[in-house]
């Protein structure tokens, strides 16, 4: 998908993950550049900017508070064939799921990834379309630097201003 102005998503940032994979993010992850941190999607696209009020906020804060917080382990590395995306498996994966299906419920016309895909697969990109040999070579560096665990109790809408990602709104997952 192309970033518009206007655009919002709804994201768990995974601070823990910076050291990890920041550096690969940086050159393969499109997002990484524009001010998106080292997360687990939720919902993206989400609603339009202009959208998104008092109301929607009070709303999309009430289903994260539902979540609670998730103590997370990041154990082994996925690949969307497809997509060509290198990314961690974050276990448990439910509460992300439940998450994503909750909001989705909520605003019907949100779909996850605009309906392109009909299975949530929570996962934390480290790249897009890198290329083959570093692709091995991340799977190897990553493989010798996994588990990482991480406690995430946040999450947060970003928005898109046609130049940047930046964050709209803490979402507490407090259970």
């Amino acid at each position: 998908m192309v970033f518009e102005a206007g655009q919002t998503g709804v994201v768990v940032p995974v601070p823990a993950a910076e050291p990890l994979v920041s550096a690969w993010r940086a050159r393969f992850d499109r997002s990484a550049p524009l001010g998106v941190p080292a997360h687990v999607t939720v919902l993206y696209p989400f609603l339009p900017r202009e959208r998104v009020d008092a109301a929607v906020l009070a709303d999309l804060a009430a289903i994260c508070r539902r979540v609670g917080s998730v103590e997370v382990t990041f154990r082994r590395t996925g690949w969307f064939d497809g997509a060509g995306v290198l990314w961690l498996d974050p276990e448990p994966a439910a509460p992300f799921v439940s998450l994503t299906e909750a909001i989705a419920a909520r605003w019907p016309e949100a779909q996850p990834y605009g309906g392109v895909h009909h299975e949530v697969v929570p996962h934390l990109t480290v790249a897009e379309a890198a290329p083959p040999q570093e692709v091995e070579r991340m799977q190897d560096e990553l493989a010798a630097a996994l588990p990482l665990r991480s406690l995430v109790d946040h999450a947060w809408l970003y928005g898109f201003d046609g130049q940047a990602w930046s964050p709209v709104r803490a979402l507490p997952l407090s259970g």
